[in-house]
């Protein structure tokens, strides 16, 4: 990618030198910054908001009832982790920031989840059947409220942003069901 990159910039440069259209390069460019900016304002915006909202939940008994909610099936998705408290409360953090729509929120979770895991694996060179369970749910994550596509969208000028809402939760439930279920079935199969 690093010479990718370079490459199809030059060779737009001198398409454009060549055509004539040099002006409109320019043009682009700058509008193109323009856009860059308030898109990515809009989003930092947006995880800001989601961020302290988490944060509130983690430092109220909201997590502890969240958890509470979560426990009977977060056993299930991780057996051998359910006596890591620790773990336990990362991963629930991960998966409400996930459900939210907001893997900004998300990623610190994981990854302290990740770190409680592995104290508990007897492989430190493998990963443990918590882990990998913990990778497949962030790749398909259920997102009910999908808050950083539907900001996207409202910075593009959608006029209706919330209108994927329900073909998310179609796809988002249909992924993790496959994803659950064919992990499950390959980590019965794995010996460790």
């Amino acid at each position: 990618m690093n010479y990718l990159w370079p490459i199809i910039i030059i060779i737009s440069f001198l398409f454009a030198v060549i055509s004539g259209n040099i002006q409109n390069l320019n043009n682009s460019i700058f509008s193109s910054l323009s856009d860059v900016v308030k898109l990515s304002l809009t989003l930092v915006g947006n995880m800001c908001l989601w961020c302290g909202i988490m944060k509130i939940i983690q430092e109220t008994k909201i997590m502890n009832y969240l958890m509470k909610i979560l426990k009977p099936i977060l056993n299930w998705l991780y057996p051998e982790a359910k006596n890591n408290k620790d773990a336990m409360e990362a991963i629930s953090i991960n998966t409400v920031s996930n459900i939210l729509g907001i893997g900004n929120a998300a990623t610190p979770a994981g990854l302290k989840a990740m770190e409680e895991l592995q104290k508990d694996n007897k492989n430190k060179e493998e990963l443990s059947n918590a882990m990998i369970m913990l990778i497949v749910l962030n790749t398909t994550s259920i997102q009910l409220i999908p808050t950083t596509v539907i900001a996207i969208r409202s910075a593009l000028g959608s006029p209706n942003p919330s209108n994927i809402i329900v073909p998310i939760w179609i796809s988002t439930i249909a992924g993790t069901l496959t994803g659950v279920i064919i992990t499950k079935i390959l980590l019965r199969r794995r010996k460790i």
